[in-house]
């Protein structure tokens, strides 16, 4: 029998559409989105400047708009994301399951209520974690309310141990909590770098941003906002020079991103002397060849809740330097073996890893790199996701079971 399922979605993300397709290929999905980010919505959201992601995010699934009655539409309130028609839709469609992207807007608790309510098994994927900075008094408040919605909610997905962690902290039962890895479109970034390094576009792209062929590109990929940290890269970059000049001679940052500290970055890095090259907003089309160029990834936030830029670079082969702050850390960051993890904020332990990662990048075997990249792929992402919702048919089955044989 086939599954039908529906998901919900603020808006259309170019992470998801791709693994929503894949999905769509092995049940009867309908996807839902709560908003229509525009151009202007993206530059808003961090990216410095509006624009389009040039990669399809509604090609291959049936989905459909929903109406946002929010009197102020949009992504970064509770209240911006207002959809009430979707309890009808859940009601009414008897879906074997219904996944929902997060629970933290109002649309979502409007479809978690509804599929309470009409007994549809509810699947709820989100990468929480417990260090999320918050004052003593709102972590108490959310142990106090949390605990007692969260183990009622549904099953949860699960990218890693501390999502995992935090799902137990308020009480969810471990049979509620299923793995399913964050996942990109390893296929595609992994065709787009073996293309970039074979057509020589990699070659070129290095030798247009001063790196030659035996220099150390350290590549950064993201917005460039204080949370990402891109200042402690500069400062980092700055004690390698002072310390190791020759080192620093031919060590590269590459900053790919946009966003309202890029003219603050530009600056220390002239005023630093530091090799560094601005390569402003690179859309997904292009990703594959920047990657495919560079030699390790460096991901320093103060906090991020996965860090799927890493899962990018893994696909093409590259190492990554990571803060433990990042939810994958844990998950996909080998010491030595996949790459260093950056266990504080000093300039000096960052340029130590760097200097490590300058070192061990030429030898290091990507084997590791690759396996953890196509275990993050959508083909398994798929087959988990399937059978979490027969476990949960099949857990709701023998429930009737045992209550007639108790009658």
């Amino acid at each position: 029998m086939t599954l039908k399922i529906g998901a919900l979605l603020t808006h259309p993300v170019q992470y998801y559409s791709p693994w929503l397709a894949e999905l769509a290929g092995s049940c009867n999905l309908t996807v839902y989105y709560a908003h229509q980010q525009t151009a202007e919505g993206q530059g808003k959201a961090g990216f410095g400047a509006g624009f389009e992601w040039d990669v399809p995010l509604l090609e291959g699934y049936d989905w459909r708009w929903l109406k946002n009655v929010a009197r102020s539409p949009g992504l970064t309130r509770f209240g911006g994301c207002d959809t009430p028609e979707i309890g009808d839709i859940i009601r009414c469609e008897k879906f074997d399951a219904f996944l929902i992207f997060g629970w933290n807007r109002k649309c979502f608790i409007q479809a978690a209520w509804a599929a309470l309510r009409s007994r549809t098994p509810l699947l709820i994927r989100l990468d929480s974690e417990l260090n999320t900075p918050r004052s003593k008094l709102a972590l108490l408040l959310k142990k106090l309310a949390y605990s007692v919605v969260l183990p009622k909610l549904g099953d949860y997905l699960s990218p890693g141990v501390r999502t995992d962690a935090y799902l137990r902290h308020y009480g969810v039962q471990p049979d509620r909590i299923h793995r399913l890895p964050h996942m990109i479109d390893t296929v595609r970034f992994a065709t787009g770098a073996q293309a970039a390094r074979q057509d020589g576009s990699a070659a070129a792209l290095r030798a247009r941003h001063g790196a030659a062929e035996n220099d150390f590109a350290l590549l950064f990929a993201g917005k460039l906002i204080p949370l990402k940290r891109v200042d402690l890269v500069l400062e980092a970059l700055a004690v390698l020079k002072r310390q190791r000049p020759e080192l620093a001679a031919r060590t590269r940052l590459w900053i790919a991103g946009d966003g309202p500290l890029r003219a603050e970055l530009e600056a220390r890095a002239a005023a630093e002397g530091l090799n560094v090259s601005f390569l402003g907003f690179v859309n997904q089309s292009a990703l594959p060849a920047v990657y495919a160029a560079a030699d390790c990834l460096v991901l320093p936030s103060q906090w991020e809740t996965w860090g799927l830029v890493v899962n990018e670079a893994f696909a093409c082969g590259l190492p990554a330097i990571v803060s433990e702050r990042a939810g994958c850390a844990p998950e996909l960051i080998e010491e030595g073996v996949t790459g260093w993890t950056m266990r504080s904020f000093e300039p000096g332990h960052l340029a130590d890893l760097i200097a490590t990662a300058a070192t061990a990048v030429p030898t290091l075997a990507t084997a590791r790199i690759g396996m953890l990249s196509d275990d993050a792929s959508f083909a398994p992402g798929v087959r988990r996701v399937l059978n979490v919702v027969q476990s949960i048919r099949q857990r709701a089955a023998s429930g009737r079971a045992a209550s007639k044989e108790e009658v």
